[in-house]
């Protein structure tokens, strides 16, 4: 783990040093607060201590610019300011949490590993929200790649993709072609429906066989996702 502690007080960075060491963590000690921009700009961290108070830019400001170029950096603020409207004038600009001085060290240790459960959490739960995996197929919409048991599908064109990405995050459920229309195509569409059977089609031939189907037509209504079933009509 990599911090960037930004605080001008010396015997606070000492404290904050014993500390990263004794739990393995790697830590960069900047006493100014247009240097520790400089630094956030340069280097790559996973979390950043900020002090409220600090020569050539005070950590509201601060705070404020890293939010203009990075929204995803923990950041935690220490602060001798204990008022309630300071604390939520540092937390609306971009901090995290906060820490009153003077604090202990051991408190402090706990909020970092508290923010930082929280954003490992949140990234963990964005990847899996943008990524689904069945038996035979995994679909990332954030890069719209497909991989079919290991191996990339490259022809997918977009609308294609969509419509495998819907069908397979609702599998061995039913849509109609009029869902479908509205649901993937994003609007009600009063022409010709034939054009969700020619997207099937398109499909079943560039990820499907006889002996593994994926989509499946079922008659008289429309068309489902079911990796379990063995054979397909076409």
């Amino acid at each position: 783990m990599k911090i960037l502690v930004i605080e001008d007080n010396q015997s606070v960075c000492e404290m904050i040093e014993m500390f990263f060491l004794k739990e393995g963590i790697e830590g960069r000690f900047v006493h100014d607060g247009q240097e520790g921009f400089n630094q956030f700009k340069a280097g790559t961290w996973d979390l950043m201590i900020v002090d409220w108070m600090l020569p050539g830019m005070d950590g509201v400001t601060l705070c404020r610019k890293i939010r203009q170029e990075n929204s995803d950096i923990p950041i935690i603020m220490l602060t001798a300011k204990d008022s309630e409207s300071d604390q939520v004038l540092g937390l609306e600009m971009g901090a995290d949490d906060y820490v009153t001085k003077p604090f202990s060290p051991l408190a402090l240790m706990a909020r970092i590993k508290a923010v930082a459960r929280r954003y490992q959490k949140n990234s963990q739960e964005g990847e899996t929200k943008n990524l689904l995996q069945t038996k035979h197929l995994s679909i990332n919409k954030e890069t719209r790649e497909v991989i079919l048991d290991g191996k990339a599908v490259t022809n997918l064109t977009p609308k294609e993709f969509d419509l495998l990405s819907y069908l397979a995050q609702h599998p061995r459920q039913v849509f109609t072609r009029e869902q479908l229309l509205e649901r993937v195509w994003g609007y009600q569409f009063y022409g010709d429906e034939r054009t969700v059977d020619v997207h099937v089609k398109r499909l079943r031939k560039k990820i499907g066989s006889t002996a593994r189907p994926f989509l499946h037509t079922v008659w008289g209504v429309g068309y489902k996702f079911d990796e379990s079933v063995e054979s397909n009509e076409n």
